[in-house]
């Protein structure tokens, strides 16, 4: 998990080209969710032993510094996640529909990724994607 999460984070930070399977997503955000959590219970328990400012401040700092540093990368792996479902990017803007947004923002990254390259690329599951090309002529 931590492999994929660092593959998004130093490898992919803006790539918003090519497909995401649903394991590379969920990886990602279930790690990313985990460090959030860390980062907060670790402030939150600091903040009880000794009720100083600082480090109330200090905690809300590192939360939003980590948010900052991560939502361009969170967006790009949810846009290459739409990209293997053959949506555009712009399908990222359904989740801030009022009420069902949400919903169908999440119905649309546990689906299935296509089976077959389509316009973002080709199929990130097939391994054998160079040996299906043997025989086929060449576009150039």
């Amino acid at each position: 998990m931590y492999k994929i999460y660092k593959k998004v984070i130093f490898e992919d930070y803006a790539n918003f080209e090519g497909r995401a399977r649903r394991k590379e997503y969920w990886q990602f955000t279930l790690m990313n969710f985990i460090i959030l959590v860390s980062v907060i219970a670790i402030g939150g328990f600091l903040s009880l032993i000794s009720q100083e400012l600082f480090i109330i401040i200090s905690t809300i700092i590192i939360i939003l510094l980590y948010f900052v540093l991560t939502i361009i990368p969170t967006i790009a792996v949810a846009v290459r996640r739409l990209h293997d479902i053959n949506k555009s990017g712009w399908f990222y803007l359904i989740q801030f529909i009022p009420f069902i947004g949400g919903l169908w923002f999440l119905f649309l990254m546990v689906l299935d990724g296509d089976y077959y390259p389509n316009q973002y690329g080709a199929d990130p599951k097939n391994e054998f994607d160079e040996i299906n090309e043997i025989g086929v002529e060449s576009k150039w």
